[in-house]
C-alpha cells in the first residue's frame, strides 16, 4: 500500500501562484511515477503532469509553460508549482502514485482561482 498526503491548495486570484506538495509513504518499490490530476465539478479527472523517478515529465498542454512538476526522491515527495493561474484551473487536485499494477490517490486538495 501507498499513502499520499497533499498540501498547499487554497484560494488565489487570477495570475497568482500556488505550490502543491504530496508526500508518499509505504511500499514505494512498485511506484515508477508520481504526479497530479485535477477534477472540476461535473467533469472527469484529467492529467495535469507526471514525473518518473528518472525525471521524465509528461504534462497537459493546458499547463505547459505555467506549471512545473518536480520531485524529491529521497523524501518521496512530488511538487507542483503553479504560476499564472486562471479561473479554469479551479478544481480539486489529486496526487497520484503510478504503480505497475495500479494507481494510488491522495484525498485531494481544492484550488480555487477567483477574484
Amino acid at each position: 500500500q501507498v499513502h499520499l498526503v497533499e498540501s498547499g491548495g487554497g484560494l488565489v486570484q487570477p495570475g497568482g501562484s500556488l505550490r502543491l506538495s504530496c508526500a508518499a509513504s509505504g511500499s514505494m518499490f512498485s511506484i515508477y511515477a508520481m504526479g497530479w490530476y485535477h477534477q472540476a465539478p461535473g467533469k472527469q479527472r484529467d492529467l495535469v503532469a507526471t514525473i518518473t523517478s528518472g525525471g521524465d515529465v509528461n504534462s497537459a498542454d493546458s499547463v505547459k509553460g505555467r506549471f512545473t512538476i518536480s520531485r524529491d526522491n529521497a523524501k518521496n515527495t512530488v511538487y507542483l508549482q503553479m504560476r499564472d493561474l486562471k479561473p479554469e484551473d479551479t478544481a480539486v487536485y489529486y496526487c497520484c502514485a503510478v504503480g505497475f499494477d495500479r494507481h494510488y490517490w491522495g484525498q485531494g486538495t481544492q484550488v480555487t482561482v477567483s477574484s
